[in-house]
């Protein structure tokens, strides 16, 4: 294959090593992740505070209302649901860092939602009930999540870390090569005017 041949390829190659980039491998961690949002979902439908389930506290139903869960409940249900649940499992089918560093953002700033919340029952008024089994769960898994894509993307960055110091690497290779082949010998026997 001569260089010219494989300038052709470049433009495919380098689309192709863009497309790598961006997907995550997460292994044996794409398990742990599936079960901890199948976890996650689960807790929605156990108790979050007295009789309001995690699904009243999602819909701020009624039964929410008489529990008077709080607007970090709400904002915490919510930020679990989209983000623990729903991007999660997005970046788990498609493989799309992208979506893996969505998921960790959201699961990361899910977990003093939840602080609050539950806080936020544990300092209710009295006669009104605390942080139920779901929320308390909810929590708890949440900060796992955190944690596990915290440990996909922090991987993949490293790749692609090292995916770019081999680019830098090999672009400046090329440039010392077009600056030594820029540079003529004398081939006609004069002497240039510096070497006297």
């Amino acid at each position: 294959m001569t260089p010219d041949d494989f300038e052709a390829y470049r433009a495919d190659l380098e689309a192709a090593e863009r497309r790598v980039a961006g997907e995550i491998d997460p292994g044996a961690r794409a398990l742990v992740v599936a079960v901890l949002v199948f976890v996650l979902l689960v807790s929605f439908i156990l108790p979050h505070t007295g009789g309001a389930r995690g699904l009243d506290v999602l819909m701020h139903s009624d039964k929410s209302i008489e529990a008077a869960s709080a607007l970090p409940a709400r904002l915490f249900s919510w930020f679990a649901l989209v983000f623990g649940v729903g991007f999660s499992m997005l970046a788990l089918l498609t493989r799309r860092w992208t979506l893996a560093w969505i998921a960790l953002a959201g699961t990361a700033v899910s977990i003093p939602l939840g602080m609050l919340a539950v806080w936020s029952r544990q300092t209710a008024a009295a006669g009104l009930p605390g942080p139920g089994i779901g929320l308390l769960l909810a929590w708890a898994t949440v900060i796992l999540l955190a944690f596990h894509w915290a440990r996909v993307v922090w991987t993949r960055t490293a790749v692609q870390l090292a995916a770019e110091e081999q680019r830098r690497r090999q672009a400046t290779e090329r440039e010392a090569e077009t600056l030594l082949d820029g540079l003529e010998s004398p081939t006609d026997g004069k002497a240039r005017p510096d070497d006297r």
